[in-house]
């Protein structure tokens, strides 16, 4: 066994054993580069990616291989999910050098970091255009040898490039409203009026952009983004990518109809399309929304929970070393737990045939949506399915993407009226409080066997916070509150740049690599900036803070020219942008009356924030701006609808909330 043995992250322990002499990312390799001047070979990849199993096996497992790196390199393995600051900085230098990026990928620094050539996949024998792996190791190899000098020029000019790319300036054109409008005009453009969705193959979900959409529907009204919406929302839920037995998605579809999928899952895809359809429930009352809802997170329940209280990350696409074994059908397979009308049903409305859709299995999807399969038949389905042999879970805990699920379930708890998920939600955020933020106060990036390490990025803090603040609204419990708070003030201190505005990816005090980046895109999970933006706007309104806005605008200015340029790219920051430009709602609640609470969860008004007192005597009357002055009406709990601070009378029925919101 290599190094790699010593390691907690399932990504390189799954290399533990591999002929190739591997170092974690660290001091110990890089001193090692220095004293035997050699290059480093850095490998980045993660447990569920597919091509990465595909080169293992070919290359790293291989003894030839394996020698040629050993004896010409330092080998260096990072889990991109563990350290996406490493990750994100290389992929800049892979895209620069390619044109585009993925993983696996393979980059080629100098002993100091630099990175001076790499690539994604490279195949065991020359294929398709691409270079046999063992003739790049040769090649690289002999070039630093040999030709040092370029090696050193073509280093320096990719850290500058990346260097470069990092120093983004604010724009200074005003930020309007109309830059959402426009937002929509090009993602119309871009939109599949057939199959939903935005482009062509291969096609992942886009949750933050339906989102967006919704969100424009709710403020103007607009047909158009509500059916670019839906529409996507009902080809992924009838597609492959969606499981139509044990519920949740997978990673994306491999064609532009969303029939294959690539089978991996990932936590965070799901905890992202949960308030997608969530919100698509609340604005058109289809229960098939609330479905998905529902299935989403009871796969998640089921599939993915830790028994510390947290999630796991994903589940492998692979099964016995092959794709999507797990989840396909033939009809004999049908046939062994059905009984002969039962299996007329599931093949009729599942699209099952002969010849299956998948190397000769069948990926279920929704064909005819008329015909109604018994959900006891599902449920013996899926019993069966438990019994075969299943894809690896990948059990690291993240805080990023934990975040995103707790939002998820404290949200849908509050709005499904499902104490349960609320339940699932403040387990996990104890989880989060007790073993994922260290005695010092700052989160931890990632959790397994027991041990939390590596110092949380920018987007730990602002999904957690974020999350939350949701838990908050579906309890009223100010802990939560307090806490998101904390975690949001403190990310403001570990990441903004003071000079140009927004907030950098990794901590000042971390690690400092060849760059320290910011990032604003999805990819694919709301940018931290993005999402601390949206989170310090919601403080604000609460605690009446304009400097917290104040920092969220900072990110808006950084961020307008790919607001302009590629909106389908930006879809968290496009929510956060229709926060700031909406007028400030607030809700404060005095006094336990849930039927009132429910009044105000049962339709979709995302730009509204919320403050709870459980009667007279509670602390948040005095460490809740919002709640200052608000009081019991006549010993009955009562709501207090605001805009921007200034509040209407007090309301005590859910029907006068009601028409106070309308």
């Amino acid at each position: 066994m290599n190094r790699l043995a010593r390691e907690t992250s399932p990504y390189l322990l799954q290399h533990a054993d591999n002929p190739v002499d591997w170092y974690p990312w660290g001091d110990e390799a890089f001193a090692r580069a220095r004293a035997e001047d050699r290059p480093i070979l850095l490998s980045i990849g993660y447990a569920a990616c597919h091509w990465c199993h595909v080169m293992e096996h070919e290359s790293f497992e291989d003894a030839e291989t394996a020698s040629l790196m050993n004896e010409r390199y330092v080998n260096v393995k990072v889990d991109r999910e563990e350290r996406p600051d490493v990750d994100g900085v290389y992929m800049d230098a892979v895209v620069a050098l390619t044109g585009q990026g993925g993983w696996p990928m393979t980059v080629f620094l100098t002993p100091d970091g630099e990175p001076f050539f790499g690539g994604t996949y490279f195949p065991p024998e020359p294929r398709m255009g691409m270079p046999a792996f063992r003739d790049v190791l040769g090649a690289v190899a002999d070039a630093y040898a040999s030709r040092r000098g370029d090696v050193t020029e073509q280093a320096a000019q990719l850290t500058n490039a990346i260097r470069r790319s990092a120093e983004l300036r604010p724009s200074n054109e005003p930020l309007t409203s109309g830059l959402l409008g426009e937002a929509v005009l090009v993602l119309a453009g871009q939109f599949d009026r057939v199959h939903g969705g935005f482009g062509g193959a291969p096609k992942f979900p886009p949750a933050s952009t339906i989102e967006f959409l919704l969100r424009v529907h709710a403020r103007t009204g607009s047909a158009q983004a509500l059916g670019m919406a839906t529409r996507t929302l009902d080809a992924m839920a009838e597609g492959g990518i969606y499981d139509q037995l044990g519920g949740g998605f997978h990673r994306y579809s491999v064609d532009a109809h969303w029939l294959v999928p690539h089978f991996e899952k990932m936590l965070y895809d799901n905890a992202l399309l949960v308030p997608a359809y969530l919100h698509a429930w609340l604005i058109t009352r289809e229960e098939r929304y609330r479905e998905v809802v529902e299935q989403t997170l009871d796969y998640l329940v089921r599939e993915l929970r830790l028994p510390e209280g947290g999630f796991a990350s994903a589940q492998d696409a692979d099964t016995l070393g092959e794709e999507g074994l797990t989840y396909v059908w033939t009809p004999e397979e049908l046939a062994a737990v059905l009984e002969p009308d039962e299996l007329e049903l599931v093949t009729t409305r599942f699209g099952v045939t002969d010849r299956g859709n998948f190397e000769g299995r069948s990926i279920l999807h929704v064909a005819r949506p008329e015909v109604t399969v018994p959900p006891g038949v599902r449920a013996r389905l899926l019993e069966a399915r438990a019994a075969r042999p299943q894809p690896l879970l990948d059990d690291k805990a993240l805080a990023a993407w934990n975040g995103l699920a707790l939002a998820a379930f404290a949200e849908a708890g509050a709005r499904l009226g499902r104490d349960d998920y609320v339940e699932r939600g403040r387990a996990l955020a104890g989880f989060l409080r007790d073993s994922m933020t260290g005695a010092d106060g700052r989160l931890r990036r990632t959790f397994r066997a027991g041990e939390s390490k590596i110092h949380g990025y920018l987007e730990d803090y602002a999904n957690v916070a974020n999350g939350l603040l949701e838990l908050y609204t579906a309890t009223g419990e100010l802990p939560w509150l307090e806490e998101a708070d904390r975690l949001a003030r403190l990310a403001v201190s570990l990441f903004h740049d003071g000079d140009r505005g927004g907030f950098f990816f990794a901590p000042a005090d971390g690690e400092q690599l060849v760059a320290r980046k910011k990032e604003l895109d999805d990819n694919p999970t709301p940018s931290g900036n993005s999402m601390l933006a949206y989170v310090l706007l919601r403080l604000a309104r609460v605690y009446g803070d304009g400097e917290l806005e104040r920092l969220a605008v900072g990110v808006f200015r950084l961020s307008r020219g790919l607001v302009e340029r590629a909106p389908s790219a930006v879809g968290h920051l496009l929510c956060a942008l229709d926060l700031h430009f909406s007028t400030p709602r607030e809700i404060a609640f005095v006094g336990s009356d849930d039927p009132l609470r429910e009044a105000a969860f049962d339709r979709f008004s995302p730009n509204t924030v919320y403050a709870f007192a459980a009667g007279p005597d509670d602390p948040s009357l005095e460490r809740v701006p919002l709640l200052a002055g608000k009081t019991l009406v006549e010993g009955r709990a009562a709501a207090y609808v605001c805009e921007s601070f200034a509040c209407k009378a007090p309301v005590t029925e859910p029907e006068a909330l009601r028409e106070a919101l309308a």
